[in-house]
């Protein structure tokens, strides 16, 4: 019997075991993350604030400074004479003619033909501009006339003058030019050059006290040198000539001169839309 009991209390199964309980979170330890993220955005959003509004101060105390300042001056400009910018502009003027004068006195040169001198240059400076605008507003039209489903496109486009027309502008211009083309075909002679510096010694530089000039004689092969010059220059004029060659065997289409000259452009123009026209006229398959 106590071998029974003892077998039976061996088979009897243990007791479960407890388990423990679930932890449940505690809700304040998740929420206290976004909360101080919060806070942290809305102390910066603060921030700007504050920063923009100092800005804007600073501005509102610089515009008040600016406009006191312009309120004291134009107070002063009130007080002022009414021809007082007249007289400024005058005492400037007055004090620049006499610092220009002072320059010339050392230079030791003539106040009044440096003045005129530059007035000339001026002058000149205006016209060869004005002359240049010219160019230019016919060398437009030009172009919008040699081609008219073109014209509202080149219209703005600004054309360079023809070199033929900036060289022969006037008389003077083409004086100037042909001196500046005359002058670089010239070729110094150097043995001329050192013959004569070793000759006159330090009055070959001149000063304003020196009587060197005018007492130059030319050579002889000078002065044959010159002589064919001129005579090249005269046989090129007479070749020249600016009027057109007349040819005889062309179509006589014209009435006048006037006429001549009105088809001359017409052709330019538009010659090469109506030379289609112009063709089937001539060989009778017109419609």
């Amino acid at each position: 019997m106590a071998a029974k009991a003892k077998a039976e209390e061996v088979a009897e199964p243990a007791p479960p075991l407890a388990c423990p309980p679930p932890q449940v979170p505690v809700d304040g330890a998740g929420e206290q993350h976004p909360t101080a993220a919060a806070e942290e955005l809305a102390a910066q959003k603060r921030e700007q604030r504050l920063r923009k509004f100092r800005e804007l101060h600073l501005k509102r105390n610089e515009a008040r400074k600016l406009n006191h300042q312009e309120v004291v001056e134009e107070g002063k400009r009130l007080k002022l004479p009414a021809n007082w910018e007249a007289k400024k502009t005058r005492l400037e003027w007055e004090l620049q003619e006499e610092e220009k004068k002072k320059e010339c006195t050392a230079r030791g040169e003539d106040y009044k033909k440096v003045k005129l001198r530059g007035e000339k240059m001026a002058e000149e400076r205006g016209n060869s501009e004005r002359r240049l605008n010219e160019l230019q507003r016919r060398a437009r039209a030009a172009a919008i006339s040699a081609d008219p489903r073109d014209g509202r496109e080149t219209l703005g486009l600004l054309l360079p003058p023809p070199k033929s027309l900036c060289a022969s502008t006037d008389y003077a211009a083409a004086q100037l030019h042909q001196y500046h083309r005359l002058t670089k075909q010239i070729r110094p002679d150097m043995e001329t050059y050192e013959r004569l510096r070793e000759k006159h010694g330090e009055e070959f530089y001149p000063t304003s006290n020196s009587l060197l000039h005018g007492t130059h004689v030319p050579s002889t092969e000078e002065i044959d040198r010159m002589v064919v010059d001129l005579e090249k220059q005269i046989e090129k004029r007479d070749k020249y000539s600016r009027r057109c060659p007349y040819n005889d065997d062309a179509d006589i289409d014209y009435i006048n001169e006037r006429n001549a000259k009105f088809n001359m452009k017409a052709e330019r123009f538009y010659g090469k839309y109506t030379a289609e026209i112009k063709q089937n006229l001539e060989r009778g398959t017109a419609v």
